[in-house]
């Protein structure tokens, strides 16, 4: 059986997972037969040179046209348009990858699970990190208990696209979009990972402290001819920061900005426990720094042989992979849960979890105090 794949939006997610869905066949012979049918978006011209470029056969600017023609359904257009295709696919029984964060507001995340919970096909949250093979490996080596009892989380995700005070505005900026900042955009992605790695160690979150913070209020909007047309304002956070306080005792600590000069792309995250420790870092994403109870230091663990997650599909050991290898990744075991009529994580549940964290640290910062994430 071969399946029709819908993708709506070609941008830089559109193309991220386009390109995933092109390498299966390569490397992962033993994924499902895809054809990559209809690419969604609003502007016909650059639909149909995006839809040409990425390999799919038909085109369509309504998201409600491509959903009566597909077997799978992609959502990876801004926020704000999360949430109704992606409920709509999946009450016509169309299984849904969505990008992160589920959505921008709380309330459609959970109109969004309801939906999956009613749905018998798999809903996936797209954390394409969870799908690094050091991140994996790391997980693994915490089930074993190498790292004995966790005590301490901390995570932070720094880039510096937005130094510039004359940046353009994007929807990123906009709060009705994109719901939030730094926080949502590159918290969420820290969050879900913390529990992927340490969620059944520590239990759930008890409690969390929060402060957001925006240092460029409005941003040019540029003509063409690079002039500026307007200014319109920053209704997100530019920065956060939070404390986590989890069920076991262990404590987490977390932030994000988009203001970090010479940082594009450092997503790190450090667990810490009573026999041991790691530590990885997005900039080096084929390794993982391992300190095992009695070492001196950490051990940097090379991720790249064949018998660690994934990597038997690539290259010989130590020839690395990149970012866009996660996709390919993420993409063969969600439509692998697709094809066989399994069940895909991170879920809509595991997607909603996390807007509870994200919604949390909101409400802090709002109050000045620590809050519940119930």
């Amino acid at each position: 059986m071969t399946l029709n794949i819908g993708v709506l939006g070609y941008r830089f997610m559109g193309k991220a997972h386009s390109n995933a869905l092109a390498r299966l066949p390569m490397f992962f012979p033993d994924a499902p037969d895809i054809e990559r049918h209809t690419l969604v978006g609003r502007d016909e011209e650059a639909l149909a040179d995006a839809a040409e470029r990425f390999g799919f056969s038909h085109t369509a600017t309504d998201w409600e046209d491509a959903i009566d023609e597909v077997d799978v359904f992609y959502n990876l257009g801004p926020n704000h348009v999360h949430a109704e295709p992606s409920i709509a696919a999946l009450e016509a029984g169309v299984p849904v990858l969505c990008e992160k964060p589920l959505a921008p507001t709380l309330d459609e995340a959970a109109a969004m699970r309801d939906a999956a919970a009613d749905a018998d096909v798999p809903a996936g949250t797209a954390f394409n990190y969870r799908f690094v093979p050091a991140i994996r490996y790391a997980k693994g080596l915490i089930e074993d208990g190498a790292l004995g009892e966790i005590r301490q989380v901390r995570g932070r995700y720094l880039q510096d696209w937005l130094v510039d005070p004359e940046a353009p505005w994007a929807w990123r900026l906009d709060g009705d979009m994109a719901g939030s900042g730094a926080l949502g955009d590159l918290g969420a992605h820290t969050l879900d990972l913390a529990d992927f790695l340490v969620g059944d160690e520590v239990g759930g979150v008890d409690r969390v402290s929060g402060h957001l913070q925006t240092f460029v209020n409005e941003r040019p909007v540029y003509d063409e001819d690079g002039a500026v047309e307007e200014y319109r304002d920053v209704t997100v956070d530019d920065a956060y920061t939070a404390q986590v306080a989890y069920d076991s005792g262990a404590i987490g600590s977390f932030e994000a900005t988009r203001f970090a000069e010479g940082h594009k792309n450092d997503h790190t995250i450090e667990i810490h426990g009573s026999k041991g420790s790691l530590k990885f870092s997005l900039e080096r994403l084929n390794e993982l720094e391992v300190l095992r109870e009695g070492d001196r230091g950490y051990q940097t663990v090379l991720v790249t042989d064949e018998t660690d997650p994934y990597v038997d599909h690539w290259w010989p050991p130590g020839h690395v992979i990149g970012w866009e290898h996660t996709f390919v990744h993420e993409n063969y075991d969600f439509l692998s849960a697709v094809a066989e009529g399994g069940a895909f994580e991170p879920s809509f549940e595991q997607g909603y979890a996390v807007q509870k964290l994200l919604d949390a640290v909101v409400r802090a910062d709002e109050r000045g105090e620590w809050v519940s994430v119930e």
